[in-house]
C-alpha cells in the first residue's frame, strides 16, 4: 500500500506542476491534431507524436513516484523543469520553432521557478529557456502556414495562436502562483497558531510550577488555622452567632486542605491523560453544590434547558477547576445574580454562565483568555487564562460577551462523548 504524500513545499509543488504538466500537454496534442486534420499543417507526425507521448510517460513516472514515502528535494524538483523545457524545445523545434506562437509559454516555467525554487536554480531554468529560444531563432522546421494562414477573415493564424496562448499561460499562471502564495499563507497560520501555543504552555507551565511551590508552603498555615479554630470553637460554645461563623470558617479550610490534596494527587499525568467520562447533568449539578459551599454568598440559579436524552462528558479535575473559575469571575462582578445554563445539542455541550456586572471593556475583549489581563482591579487574569488553556485543551472553546440587557456572558463550548466512546 503506498503511504500518505508528505506534506512538504517541493511535494506540494511537484503535484501543481504535474498538474500543470498534464493541461499543458494536452493542450498542444489536441492543437497538433487540429493543425494537421483541419488546417493541413505539413509537420513530421513521428517525432512530434513521440514527444508528446514521452512526456505523458513522464507524467505518469512522476505520479507514481509521489506515491512513494521518499521526500521531493529542491533539486528533483528543479530536474523536473529541465525535462519540460527540453520537451518543449522539441516540440517548438518540429513546429516551427521562434516563429510558434506558443513560443512565449517558455516563460511560464521561468516564472514558477523563480517563485518556487532557491535563487541560483531559477537562474538555470532562466538561462534554459533563454537557450532553447535563442537555438530555435536558428534552428527549427519551418511550418509555412502559421506565417500565411487565415484562421476566419482578416484575422491571421498567428495571431490567434498568441491569443490562445496567452489564455494558456495566463490560466496556468494564475493557478500555481494562487495555489502557492494559500499554501504560504496557511503555512504562516499554522506557524502563528504553533508559536502562540508554545508561548501559553510556557506561561502554563511557570504557573503551574509556582502553584506547585505554593501548595506545598499552604499546607502549614492551613493546619494552624485548623488547630486555632478548634480552640475558638470551644471557646464560643456559648455565643452561638460566632460559633457559626467559626464553623463557615472551619469548612473552608477544610476546603482548601482538601484541594492541596486532590491537587498532589492529580499531579500524575497518566490520571490527567485519561478524562473520566460521566453524565453532564448531574456532574454540573455536583460541581455548581461544591462551589457553592466555596462561595456561600452568591445567589445562584441552574438551568437545564435541553431536555431530549442524556449526555455524556469527558472531564477530570482541571476542566471542574476551569468552570469554577470561570462561576468566581461570574460571582465576582454580581453576587448577588448569577445564572448558568446548560444545553447540548449533537456534537456540543454548552454552558452559558450569566451575570449581571459591569461587563467586558472593549479595550481588553479581545486579549482576554490569551495572555494575562483582568477586569477586576486587584486580579491578575490568571484564572481565566487557564481556564481557556483547559478547555481548549478538552476540544472546547470560551467566548465572553456583553450581554443585551447588561453583565457579562461567558459561554462555554465541550464536545459530547458519542455513545460509541462510552466506556
Amino acid at each position: 500500500m503506498l503511504q500518505a504524500l508528505p506534506l512538504s513545499t517541493p511535494n506540494r509543488n511537484l503535484v501543481r506542476l504535474t498538474i500543470v504538466r498534464g493541461i499543458t500537454w494536452t493542450g498542444f496534442l489536441a492543437a497538433i491534431i487540429f493543425g494537421i486534420e483541419v488546417l493541413k499543417f505539413q509537420l513530421h507526425v513521428l517525432p512530434i507524436i513521440s514527444v508528446i507521448v514521452a512526456m505523458g510517460l513522464c507524467n505518469v513516472a512522476t505520479w507514481w513516484r509521489l506515491g512513494r514515502p521518499l521526500a521531493v528535494t529542491d533539486t528533483e524538483y528543479l530536474l523536473h523543469w529541465l525535462l519540460d523545457i527540453a520537451g518543449l524545445s522539441l516540440l517548438f523545434y518540429y513546429t516551427g520553432g521562434s516563429t510558434n506562437p506558443f513560443i512565449t509559454y517558455l516563460l511560464v516555467p521561468l516564472a514558477i521557478a523563480a517563485s518556487t525554487l532557491p535563487w541560483s536554480y531559477a537562474w538555470i531554468i532562466a538561462f534554459a529557456a533563454t537557450a532553447s529560444y535563442t537555438f530555435m531563432m536558428l534552428f527549427y522546421e519551418p511550418v509555412p502556414q502559421l506565417a500565411s494562414a487565415e484562421l476566419v477573415s482578416g484575422i491571421q493564424l498567428h495571431t490567434v495562436g498568441m491569443w490562445l496562448n496567452f489564455i494558456l499561460s495566463g490560466g496556468l499562471l494564475s493557478f500555481f502562483i494562487f495555489k502557492m502564495a494559500h499554501a504560504l499563507r496557511r503555512r504562516d497560520l499554522t506557524l502563528s497558531r504553533t508559536r502562540e501555543a508554545a508561548l501559553r504552555n510556557e506561561q502554563i507551565l511557570a504557573v503551574a510550577t509556582q502553584a506547585a511551590g505554593t501548595a506545598h508552603e499552604l499546607g502549614t498555615p492551613l493546619s494552624t488555622m485548623a488547630v486555632l479554630l478548634n480552640e475558638m470553637r470551644h471557646d464560643a460554645a456559648d455565643q452561638p452567632q460566632l460559633l457559626e461563623d467559626v464553623e463557615l470558617l472551619r469548612r473552608q479550610v477544610d476546603t482548601c486542605k482538601q484541594r492541596l490534596q486532590t491537587l498532589v494527587a492529580n499531579a500524575d499525568r497518566r490520571r490527567l491523560e485519561k478524562p473520566e467520562t460521566l453524565r453532564a447533568i448531574p456532574w454540573m449539578e455536583s460541581l455548581i453544590q461544591r462551589w457553592l459551599v466555596l462561595r456561600p454568598d452568591v445567589n445562584h440559579q441552574l438551568e437545564i434547558i435541553g431536555r431530549r436524552g442524556q449526555p455524556w462528558i469527558a472531564v477530570d479535575t482541571t476542566l471542574e477547576q476551569a468552570l469554577i473559575n470561570l462561576l468566581n469571575n461570574a460571582a465576582d462582578a454580581s453576587p448577588d445574580a448569577v445564572v448558568t445554563s446548560l444545553d447540548w445539542n449533537v456534537e456540543e455541550l454548552i454552558i452559558d454562565i450569566r451575570d449581571h456586572g459591569p461587563g467586558v471593556p472593549m479595550s481588553i475583549a479581545d486579549q482576554l483568555g490569551d495572555t494575562f489581563v483582568s477586569t477586576k482591579s486587584k486580579g491578575m487574569g490568571i484564572g481565566l487564562f487557564l481556564s481557556h488553556a483547559t478547555i481548549n485543551r478538552f476540544g472546547g472553546g470560551v467566548s465572553l460577551y456583553n450581554h443585551e440587557e447588561g453583565g457579562t456572558l461567558t459561554e462555554v463550548k465541550l464536545p459530547r462523548v458519542s455513545a460509541g466512546e462510552l466506556p
